[in-house]
């Protein structure tokens, strides 16, 4: 009877949590820490800039501030798949100090986005990568993951909610189309991310990343060299074949490291 009488109390006591927008916090120690942080970098931003500390470098005897400034914005958007089971393990994975990972945005099978860091400060989603001549890329970019193991296609309604996301993120910080990539594109020894099912051509459509038009009627010139076309588009072609393989993945759905006269064509036209 006891038991009971104590399971109906705590039943009473979680709808009337939840009725008055108390319902329990399963990250409140983590957004704790969370605001801790963002405070410790505001005091950080509201002291004076440091003299150089050199002694031979004359420093100025009195601090002027500019008056024309703002904060960084994000330039790129990098999307990934998690690589695990459900979004409540991802969150997990993103709230524990001894992983040093995390991302700006998590968006779950169902749709629901989960926004875990302001868009200005730098989340650590990318790690060592290179896209053009950027090599830091973790400090211009947004990092979006989406619930997914690395093998299973994306629900219709995930990619609705990850179409709103990019259609807000560019609007608010005006990014170009050709910024938003993956991250295999970025990283194609390490990482095959977004999986090979991931809509890239529907998002080319809504504007965002780059695509190609029919290259039916398209003639390579002669003597065209593919690798340099893949460098123009972005990629590091250190490792040719995690290059071809990246670029393949993002622009034909094919793994395959093997570069055929329809594959020239297509990078032919996105290095024009």
């Amino acid at each position: 009877m006891a038991n009971r009488f104590f399971s109906k109390a705590f039943f009473l006591v979680i709808c009337i949590m939840i009725v008055y927008g108390c319902a329990p916090k399963p990250y409140a120690s983590t957004n704790k820490s969370y605001k801790k942080q963002a405070k410790q970098f505001a005091e950080t931003l509201k002291s004076l800039p440091d003299n150089i500390p050199v002694d031979s470098v004359a420093n100025a005897p009195y601090w002027a501030g500019t008056t024309n400034f703002s904060m960084r914005k994000p330039n790129f958007v990098i999307i990934h798949h998690t690589a695990q089971n459900t979004c409540d393990q991802t969150l997990k994975t993103f709230t524990l100090p001894r992983t040093q990972v995390s991302a700006h945005y998590v968006i779950c099978k169902d749709g629901t986005i989960h926004h875990m860091l302001n868009d200005y400060l730098r989340a650590w989603h990318a790690g060592a990568g290179k896209w053009g001549n950027l090599t830091d890329v973790n400090s211009s970019s947004i990092g979006i993951e989406l619930d997914n193991n690395g093998y299973d296609s994306f629900p219709a309604i995930q990619i609705k909610s990850l179409l709103v996301l990019l259609d807000t993120l560019k609007q608010r910080y005006s990014i170009p189309e050709a910024n938003f990539i993956g991250h295999a594109d970025i990283a194609p020894t390490r990482k095959n991310d977004p999986n090979i099912f991931f809509p890239w051509k529907d998002l080319n459509a809504r504007g965002f990343g780059q695509w190609y038009a029919d290259t039916t009627n398209v003639i390579v010139p002669e003597g065209f060299n593919y690798l340099q076309g893949l460098r123009l588009i972005g990629y590091d072609v250190k490792d040719t074949t995690a290059a071809i393989r990246a670029f393949k993945r993002h622009f034909e759905q094919d793994s395959v490291a093997v570069i055929g006269e329809a594959d020239k064509k297509i990078i032919y036209m996105l290095s024009k």
